[in-house]
């Protein structure tokens, strides 16, 4: 389990996280959601250890974690945003250069690449040099890199950025396959639809705090499971229900060109950052 308490992060007189409180449980596929500057990308770099808090603390099953705590550290990988491997290696060579960082045995390494490049459908690509692949193909191998040391928990900071919608769908497939193998994954996206359909609980925050915490499924009922939307001088109007008889209620009257939908988790993201954004 991850617990963040009272977790905090300051740049001189900018804080980016503030007082972060949250417990991510064991096998649990966690989304941190927010928009641009909300402290997503800075939470995850304290809890890789590459930012240190600049108070509270992060406990890993009950164990502070801190950057000398070596058997912790090797509990986690992280996939970052940036595409950050050599592009005149090959893809080979990328995971050859990761086991002899953590002092694998050839053998080994050689056995967990052609397990994870068959995993991860690259086995016919394994010769193939950095730069010449897809961002997808990218993507893909940088979760390779990270389950080579068989690690038990994953930091996924926007992992489909920059993915057309197939190669999103393949990357969405390894990633419940992970979390069938009971690995940890904490994600952050700007794709709320993604963290709708991996996710089993989101946690939305927004200026380094913590707004709101539960299912997507809970946190669309709490909002109204139908909507209605409409344009308004030239505004797009959405109008939420909690049951199916108010929303074409309200259709009936919304004039020509309105539609009925069921409500998603971006209604939710979008219904509470713009209050938040109302009150500055």
């Amino acid at each position: 389990m991850i617990e963040l308490k009272g977790l905090t992060k300051k740049f001189d007189d900018f804080t980016a996280v503030d007082h972060l409180d949250l417990k991510i449980g064991t096998g649990e596929f966690f989304g941190l959601l927010g928009p641009n500057g909300a402290g997503k990308t800075t939470t995850i770099s304290m809890i890789s250890t590459v930012l240190l808090p600049t108070s509270g603390e992060i406990l890993v099953d009950g164990q502070r974690l801190d950057r000398k705590a070596a058997a912790l550290k090797r509990k986690l990988a992280v996939i970052t945003q940036e595409y950050s491997m050599r592009q005149d290696m090959t893809m080979d060579e990328v995971m050859e250069y990761q086991g002899r960082l953590y002092r694998m045995p050839k053998k080994l390494i050689r056995e967990r690449t052609e397990e994870l490049f068959e995993f991860a459908g690259l086995k016919n690509f394994h010769k193939r040099i950095v730069r010449h692949l897809s961002g997808g193909m990218k993507r893909k191998l940088m979760i390779c890199r990270g389950l080579l040391t068989e690690p038990e928990i994953m930091l996924l900071d926007e992992p489909t950025a920059g993915m057309d919608a197939v190669a999103r769908r393949q990357m969405w497939n390894l990633l419940r396959t992970l979390r069938s193998r009971g690995i940890t994954l904490l994600l952050t996206t700007h794709y709320i639809d993604e963290a709708q359909t991996l996710c089993d609980r989101v946690a939305l925050i927004d200026e380094g705090k913590l707004d709101v915490t539960d299912t997507p499924a809970a946190l669309i009922e709490e909002l109204g499971s139908f909507a209605v939307d409409s344009i308004a001088k030239d505004t797009l109007d959405s109008r939420y229900f909690h049951s199916r008889d108010e929303a074409i209620a309200h259709l009936s009257e919304a004039g020509e060109g309105a539609v009925f939908r069921n409500t998603t988790l971006e209604d939710v993201f979008v219904a509470r950052v713009g209050k938040s954004l109302e009150k500055k």
